[in-house]
């Protein structure tokens, strides 16, 4: 479903001078379909840069992202089309981040179903579909026509969710989904993420809650580990 090969993001900073940094370099994994990949390793090292790569928010210095398109066939995520990118992102790619980010004023159910009408869902019924996510995930239906900018970071956290989830999508990308979220919201979050992936659903995820990852994972993608191995071999060719 996804195969990433010899990815690297290079950032340029213009600080009290210019410089280079690069925090991950020619980075390399398979996922197939239906499976859940836990990236891990210390802050800093690149881990969501990495996600943010494959959602195409960050656009990658080197490498190929290739994924397995249902409505575009095999496409190239580091070198597509915005527009394919828009498309994809609208029908079969979902991500979510560690914060909220919508048009204020808006309130928690449109927010939600407004994922559903690219995908020629009437209003009515969207905002319906909307309402039965937010119920699952906790929101209290008094918070339903409220602004997600006036909720807790756990409650926003959780809109994050159903605005990726309500569109089952074939690849869903993960950045500490869990964040913020009470231990029973927790449970009931991976309990839906396993649901998913009987469904098909592929994943790419960062937790640093190792309990959760274990849980859900096929395998780990240690980014730390896969640094040392490189510089290992680059030292050992160079003799």
């Amino acid at each position: 479903m996804l195969t990433v090969e010899n990815l690297s993001k290079t950032f340029e900073l213009a600080l009290t001078h210019r410089m280079t940094v690069r925090p991950f370099d020619s980075v390399s994994f398979h996922v197939p379909k239906g499976h859940f990949l836990g990236i891990v390793g210390p802050s800093g090292i690149g881990k969501s840069s990495i996600l943010k790569c494959i959602y195409r928010t960050y656009l990658p210095t080197t490498g190929n992202i290739y994924y397995e398109s249902e409505r575009l066939g095999p496409i190239d995520l580091a070198q597509a089309d915005e527009r394919d990118i828009l498309l994809l992102r609208q029908t079969e790619i979902s991500y979510v981040t560690q914060f909220l980010r919508v048009i204020p004023r808006v309130p928690a159910v449109d927010v939600v179903a407004e994922r559903l009408l690219p995908l020629g869902w009437p209003e009515d019924r969207a905002r319906g579909e909307a309402c039965a996510m937010l119920e699952r995930l906790r929101i209290p239906p008094a918070l339903w026509d409220a602004f997600p900018a006036t909720f807790s970071g756990g409650e926003q956290q959780r809109i994050n969710l159903a605005r990726a989830l309500i569109v089952k999508p074939r690849l869903l990308i993960l950045d500490e989904p869990t964040a913020s979220l009470d231990p029973e919201t927790k449970e009931i979050v991976i309990g839906f993420l396993r649901d998913m992936k009987r469904e098909g659903t592929t994943m790419v995820g960062v937790f640093h809650d190792r309990d959760a990852m274990a849980r859900l994972a096929d395998e780990v993608f240690d980014l730390a580990d896969w640094n040392r191995r490189r510089a290992e071999a680059f030292h050992a060719y160079n003799g």
